[in-house]
């Protein structure tokens, strides 16, 4: 894939955005807080704003290189090659996670007499096809995308007060018991999903044109996004209580149904059923693109080359759990817990601290001489 600057910071920022929305108002981010949900978000998300920075930080060490450029200039061939390939794994098994869940909520909402793997087999093969035509698809898709996800997530979030269905007593007491219950609810679940899930984004900034303004617009976006996710995550709490919200399968859908304005607006899920799937599948096609750059970058071989094979493997992977209730349990738990840290927090750190220091003894060796 050729990276001379063919994006304009904006489009970055706004794929970024929708990027960071993807499967989030699938669930209920930070229940353990119960009503306090909307500290451990933003506690989340204020990490999550760390990590970016950091993330950023190594993109402006060398501006023209990739995630996966990186890693090998700074790791070495054989380590960097390594890492790279467990890089690719990862954004390969969110994607396919993201494929899993496109797949569960068209079965749990509009066609529940259509086979799984139908569904999945239809899904993949249309982003694949989004995949072929390289990363400027993708971002022209997302800008094209960008005012119906704004239009639709806002017309929801005006109709709920609206229409009479908003209890803010139900977000009260705030902390009722301390930090604790906050802190365990954002650490490191909320970080690892969905915030800490912009290390992805190492593998495009180097595609922006002309970057001086990246860091702005780019910490803009997020932050912006953050704040939305939060208010939309807290309105489920506001209408449906910490208690029921907890055990919902779907929170906002259910939250959703409840619209009722006769004559004016129906079916209000249907626009929210939509909004999921152009959520889950921006995001399935960013971690898919993720994971061809990155065989590109090993193999020497080009990206439309891998869009079978990684097509196929995401096919296979998403049905490792047999229910969707297993899948769910992976996902929010052990993969959260153990796995997306090592991605999302210790390597990009580790390549950080590396890249410092390698450019700092350059430094003092060009002063010696």
């Amino acid at each position: 894939m050729n990276s001379a600057g063919t994006l304009r910071v904006s489009e970055l920022a706004v794929c970024l955005s929708l990027f960071e929305v993807g499967s989030t108002t699938l669930f209920l981010m930070g229940g353990e807080a119960k009503q306090d949900a909307w500290l451990a978000m933003l506690a989340g998300a204020f990490t999550g704003l760390l990590l970016l920075c950091i993330h950023l930080g190594i993109h402006h060490q060398e501006p023209d290189l990739d995630l996966f450029q990186l890693l090998r200039n700074h790791m070495g061939k054989i380590l960097g090659t390594i890492l790279s390939l467990l890089f690719i794994s990862y954004f390969a098994y969110e994607a396919s996670r993201n494929l899993r869940d496109l797949a569960e909520v068209t079965d749990l909402t509009l066609l529940n007499r259509t086979p799984l793997w139908l569904v999945s087999l239809i899904t993949i093969v249309v982003v694949s096809n989004t995949v072929r035509y390289g990363y400027r698809v993708l971002f022209l898709m997302c800008m094209m995308l960008f005012p119906v996800m704004v239009l639709g997530y806002t017309l929801i979030s005006v109709l709920i007060p609206s229409t009479g269905l908003l209890h803010t007593d139900l977000s009260l007491p705030v902390m009722e018991n301390g930090w604790g219950p906050i802190f365990r609810a954002a650490f490191p679940e909320m970080i690892s999903f969905p915030f800490g899930q912009a290390v992805l984004f190492l593998v495009f900034y180097p595609y922006a044109r002309n970057g001086r303004n990246l860091n702005k617009v780019v910490i803009a976006a997020y932050i912006i996004t953050a704040l939305s996710l939060t208010f939309i995550n807290q309105l489920i709490i506001f209408v449906m209580g910490p208690q029921i919200a907890m055990f919902s399968t779907l929170p906002l859908l259910q939250t959703v149904q409840l619209i009722e304005m006769t004559e004016v607006f129906e079916r209000m899920d249907a626009l929210f059923t939509l909004l999921l799937f152009l959520g889950l599948g921006i995001k399935l096609a960013a971690f898919f693109h993720g994971a061809v750059i990155g065989l590109e970058r090993i193999t020497q071989r080009s990206y439309k080359k891998w869009v079978l094979p990684m097509g196929i493997v995401l096919y296979g992977v998403s049905f490792l759990s047999p229910t969707f209730t297993e899948h769910i349990e992976v996902g929010r738990g052990f993969t959260l817990i153990y796995i997306s840290p090592v991605f999302q927090i210790f390597l990009p750190v580790l390549l950080f601290l590396v890249i410092l220091l390698k450019k700092r003894m350059k430094n003092k060796k060009t002063k010696n001489n």
